[in-house]
């Protein structure tokens, strides 16, 4: 019985997409890190988001946990900084 391509290698592009994004969001996370450009963080959290849902829909979890941990990072220096700052 022969798999198709497809079956294989969709839930791995899927999950490459998913640590693609957390690459970006990770390099955005350290600008948002200066201070007064904490406000890049708000923009950060809904594209790590996106990358969450990708790496559920992947078979694989490294792609998910990356995006998570980087929404729990943004999520925090939004509270140190007051949601903006």
């Amino acid at each position: 019985m022969r798999y198709g391509a497809g079956k294989v290698i969709l839930p791995l592009m899927l999950n490459l997409l998913s640590i693609f994004v957390g690459v970006l969001v990770f390099f955005g996370a350290i600008i948002g890190f200066i201070p007064f450009f904490g406000w890049f963080n708000w923009l950060l959290i809904p594209l790590a988001l996106f990358g969450v849902v990708l790496g559920m829909l992947s078979s694989h979890r490294s792609g998910r946990n990356l995006n998570i941990v980087l929404i729990v990072f943004c999520a925090l220096r939004l509270m140190i900084g007051g949601g903006l700052f």
